[in-house]
């Protein structure tokens, strides 16, 4: 029987669970912190296998029962008793199952990282650095109900306002597997404030969401990056101008250049320019991943691709158009405002059930 197959399953990695529970209690284990690291992450990911396993066995044991007392007994209400739970049981089984399928598909191993959120004005002008400015409101307004700190590490502002680029670091449980579904072009149709004639005008913004890489995931030498020390540039402030604490890093190998001049501190610039430095190296590899992923499920809707146009936000219809799932919400100002977890929920269904197809070929 398949809930048998499922079961034995689910029993292999509970041991596995169990195994792994034993190591983490290991000053060995506990001395590399490297090994502790992803044995914690693994111990993390069986425990959610491990809970669903006791629900389901106690599902199946039940409805043995139920079956055995349908079969041996002659009381007619206990028979009936037996009949309505067995009823109960059977309809919620296959749900069950379903959930176990999903769990049992490897996760992207990034999923669980924080994140770093590059937003940069597209076609437009002016109106396109108005709009990546909304974007960022709308990203800071989402973290903050998510209970995740978003920082700032630097950004080009726009001559009217907004951004022409910023690119922050986000903080928090999960924050890849979540914002990794906003990469892409973000386009926007209303009038824009210089316009007089109230012709509706197209723009745009790309959204980059990185996962952020640790100090296991890459080996940076420092040896291979030259430091330069320069003066904050931007509106106001004691420090801007006067003190040499904006960093440039730039990695000789490849050429890669980062900059940090949110901190007044030079060491705090610093260390958020090594972070995003490390995650520039991590994601040169992890893109050739993520490009393999897309070559095999063409639909995948968080392929990565930045040139994919995504989203559209229509003023005038006050509507929301996401394209990769074709959902289209008519409540603009509140998803602008940072209520965007109805899009991103519709996403992840999506995506998952062309994992469950790709997993059952």
């Amino acid at each position: 029987m398949a809930e048998r197959s499922l079961l034995e399953k689910l029993e292999t990695l509970k041991l596995k669970f169990e195994e792994v529970e034993q190591q983490i209690t290991d000053p060995a284990i506990i001395a590399d912190q490297k090994r502790f690291i992803q044995l914690n992450k693994e111990y993390k990911e069986l425990q959610g296998l491990v809970e669903v396993y006791k629900t389901y066995k106690n599902t199946i044991d039940n409805i043995d029962s139920a079956k055995q007392i349908l079969d041996e007994e002659d009381d007619a209400e206990l028979k009936d008793m037996a009949k309505m739970e067995l009823d109960q049981l059977q309809d919620s089984l296959p749900r069950l199952e379903e959930e176990i399928k999903l769990l049992l598909i490897p996760k992207d191993p990034q999923d669980e990282k924080n994140a770093i959120l590059e937003i940069r004005a597209g076609t437009g002008g002016d109106e396109a650095s108005l709009f990546a400015g909304e974007l960022y409101r709308m990203y800071a307004k989402y973290c903050e109900k998510k209970g995740w700190r978003i920082s700032m590490t630097s950004c080009s502002e726009g001559t009217q306002g907004g951004y022409k680029e910023i690119i922050c670091s986000v903080n928090g449980e999960g924050v890849y597997g979540v914002l990794k579904y906003e990469s892409g072009v973000h386009r926007v149709q209303r009038v824009p404030q210089t316009e007089t004639q109230g012709r509706v005008h197209t723009s745009a913004a790309t959204v980059a969401v990185l996962p952020e890489a640790d100090e296991f995931d890459v080996e940076l030498n420092m040896n291979d990056v030259r430091k330069d020390t320069y003066c904050s540039s931007g509106p106001g402030g004691q420090s801007v101008n006067t003190t040499y604490s904006a960093i440039r890093l730039t990695h000789i190998p490849t050429g890669l250049v980062v900059t940090c001049q949110d901190e007044k501190s030079q060491l705090k610039n610093l260390d958020k320019a090594i972070i995003e430095l490390r995650t520039r190296l991590y994601n040169m590899e992890y893109e050739k991943y993520m490009n393999e992923i897309a070559s095999q499920r063409k639909t995948l809707v968080s392929t990565g691709d930045r040139s994919a146009k995504i989203r559209t936000y229509n003023y005038p219809q006050g509507r929301v158009t996401d394209h990769r799932i074709n959902l289209t919400l008519y409540n603009l100002p509140a998803i602008i405002d940072g209520d965007i977890q109805e899009i991103i929920d519709s996403l992840i269904v999506e995506e998952n059930a062309e994992r469950l197809k790709a997993s059952e070929n």
